[in-house]
């Protein structure tokens, strides 16, 4: 080798110290990066067989698995089995330049074009639970002296006139503080989102999740839709269980009577089932609006979709669901996701269903370049394997009142029994 080329070929390697070892900071990245890919055994990186259960329990599944994966309550198992699904890196926003990754690949995803079924995964959110930031900005703090009032201590003195700020101040703030309060939106009550189950609902929830029994025997029976529950079904309510497709679209059909029972306090919404979204994106092509466009009839519904303020859509990523919004007064197309993902074939899926729709059923145009995609970066996001069904379900529950989105992780375990005490007594308050 020649001095020119081997110069080449040292500047390439690190320099060493002088014991001869690698400084932890020159490779402790590295290593990390190593230990993740070898953390999850391959025959992770798939759900099992039993994940098709309708009473799934992750729990039990992720107890009987190596203490690595299990840390974090399946939540990287169920991440990892969202992503092997559809066959994406972990995180775009790191193989890409630093200038495109500082909106964690959002940028990325609206530069780029994405193919048909892929997930891009947003990157971690820092979601704030927004009860405590309301209290910790409600917190009396210590207030400042302003500067002005010491300068007229020491000058008012030199003319009387002086004298008279402080009450022309005092006016002014009195008048700002009016204009404040007529400005500030009215405070949301939570107090109906929270309200303690009684005794009596205690026990009835306990027997119907724990109860001894026939897990055949239908425990509830829903007439208008004829959804029924058996027992084996709203197990899936229990602490662990993913939620099935029974307990979500008779949720959803309780949400339906709740609006149509108090207009005046719910938007007018319409709640599609589990299977709406299946039918309409399984077509030959994918996209398949005539096997769904018998779904809506005035007829069947009384109402058109054009009319709706909002239109929700449950979305089944394979182990995973995520709730699609058809704001029809906002003309917007919104994904929520409690992993923080997204996925762009959902949005242009639904474009072109409502385009379609309102052109069937009500005569009208609606320019699909009108309706556009927003993506919300500020959503509660669950802390395990097996809440999404339920974190889906308080989506629907809070938009379809019009408030913001004031839960989170540590609310799921009463949120499952509130929704099984609905379920039983076939009323959503």
């Amino acid at each position: 080798m020649n001095t020119d080329a081997q110069l080449r070929f040292n500047r390439r390697k690190r320099p060493l110290s002088a014991d001869g070892r690698l400084h932890d900071h020159l490779r402790g990245q590295q290593r990390k990066r190593r230990g993740a890919r070898v953390l999850v055994p391959d025959c992770f990186l798939v759900p099992p067989p039993e994940a098709k259960s309708a009473d799934f329990d992750m729990w039990d599944y992720i107890r009987n698995i190596p203490d690595r994966l299990r840390l974090d309550n399946g939540l990287r198992l169920l991440k990892g089995w969202v992503r092997a699904s559809k066959d994406v890196p972990q995180d775009p926003s790191k193989d890409v330049p630093q200038d495109l990754a500082w909106g964690n690949g959002l940028r990325l995803l609206k530069d780029n074009d994405v193919k048909p079924g892929r997930v891009v995964v947003a990157g971690k959110w820092k979601v704030d639970d927004p009860v405590k930031v309301a209290l910790k900005a409600s917190a009396p703090r210590e207030e400042a002296k302003p500067c002005w009032k010491d300068l007229h201590e020491k000058t008012k003195h030199n003319d009387k006139r002086l004298g008279e700020i402080p009450v022309k101040v005092d006016l002014l703030e009195k008048t700002l503080e009016e204009q404040r309060k007529k400005a500030e939106p009215p405070k949301e009550d939570l107090s109906q989102f929270f309200v303690p189950l009684t005794a009596e609902d205690e026990k009835e929830v306990q027997d119907c999740l724990y109860g001894n029994g026939s897990s055949s025997k239908v425990l509830v029976l829903h007439e208008p839709s004829n959804i029924e529950v058996s027992r084996g079904k709203i197990r899936c309510l229990r602490p662990h269980g993913w939620l099935n497709d029974e307990v979500i679209n008779l949720y959803l059909e309780l949400l339906k009577e709740r609006g149509i029972r108090e207009p005046k306090r719910f938007l007018k919404c319409h709640f599609f089932n589990t299977f709406f979204y299946k039918k309409l994106a399984c077509g030959k092509t994918g996209y398949d609006y005539q096997s769904v466009k018998r779904w809506t009839t005035s007829r069947k519904l009384g109402y058109e979709l054009i009319d709706c303020d909002r239109i929700f859509v449950p979305v089944h990523q394979n182990v995973h669901w995520c709730l699609a919004i058809i704001n029809m007064k906002a003309k917007k197309l919104q994904y929520l996701d409690s992993l923080g993902g997204h996925d762009p074939r959902v949005s242009k899926m639904l474009a072109r269903y409502i385009v379609d729709e309102v052109k069937d059923k009500s005569n009208k145009k609606i320019d699909i370049s009108s309706l556009t995609e927003e993506s919300i970066d500020c959503i509660p996001l669950q802390g395990n394997g097996w809440d999404c069904g339920m974190f889906m379900l308080k989506y629907i529950d809070f938009h379809s009142r019009g408030v913001s989105l004031s839960f989170g992780q540590e609310h799921m375990e009463y949120f499952r029994k509130r929704t099984a005490k609905e379920i039983l007594r076939l009323r959503a308050d």
